[in-house]
């Protein structure tokens, strides 16, 4: 500073540095929300290409059961494809997944191994059903038929995993199945996929089939999208008049 200048007023640069600082804010929220809206526009576009592949696959006729995976990767091909097989349920290695709903309310589900006329088997989800509110570990289900049946569905990986402690994998009432540790327990060939139960009519097992479509809830993440691009657009507008158009509408 050259001599006899005189310093800028201490109260202007801290009213500098406050215009700075409210700037910085406003752009890294504008930023944020916005991001955050075209993420979700993301997730709307990838389920609904989810949806629209799934829509393909069920458009194909039923697989037959000789051509069922027996890889992972082929299995991830298959996903969706309407199937029947024809085989014997092991009834005594029915497992039931807690903690799983269905219209909202808590309940099991029934997987059941049908074993095939080749010898390997497939986890079949066969429906849900209700907890007991009383006693959480009381199964009341109808146990699969004997003898040969005929089995309806589509081919779906294995169900979704839910958190667990450790040391809770084992027993008829389970949080998950593993499918690799689900068939050495059980000594049985099983195939790298499950089956969703569709028959139709449903047979007299009390158990519901109401499986939740996927995708479906596509429209939440437009809403959702919606609300981050309005609460970028509000931080930007309130930036533009509380620092912009209003101090200028100030007498002098």
């Amino acid at each position: 500073m050259r001599a006899g200048a005189a310093a800028p007023p201490a109260g202007a640069t801290a009213a500098g540095w406050r215009r700075w600082i409210v700037l910085g804010a406003a752009v890294a929220a504008c930023a944020l929300t916005a991001r955050l809206g075209v993420w979700q526009l993301d997730r709307a576009a990838q389920k609904t290409a989810l949806q629209a592949a799934q829509e393909r696959q069920r458009a194909l006729p039923p697989l037959p059961a000789t051509e069922l995976a027996t890889t992972a990767e082929a299995a991830s091909a298959q996903h969706h494809r309407a199937v029947v097989l024809e085989g014997r349920w092991d009834a005594a290695r029915t497992v039931y997944l807690e903690n799983r709903q269905m219209g909202g309310r808590p309940g099991f589900h029934a997987l059941t191994p049908l074993v095939l006329a080749d010898g390997s088997a497939v986890v079949v989800q066969r429906g849900w059903l209700p907890r007991d509110q009383a006693d959480r570990t009381r199964i009341v289900a109808a146990p699969p038929p004997p003898g040969p049946v005929r089995v309806q569905g589509r081919i779906a990986p294995a169900p979704a995993r839910l958190y667990e402690f450790d040391g809770a994998a084992g027993g008829p009432i389970r949080q998950n199945l593993d499918l690799a540790d689900f068939a050495r327990e059980t000594g049985l060939a099983l195939r790298p996929l499950t089956v969703v139960m569709t028959a139709d009519p449903a047979p007299p097992d009390g158990l519901l089939r109401d499986w939740p479509v996927p995708a479906a809830d596509v429209h939440k993440h437009y809403g959702y999208a919606f609300q981050w691009f309005s609460l970028s657009a509000l931080v930007a507008g309130l930036y533009v008049w509380f620092q912009l158009l209003r101090p200028r509408r100030r007498p002098a």
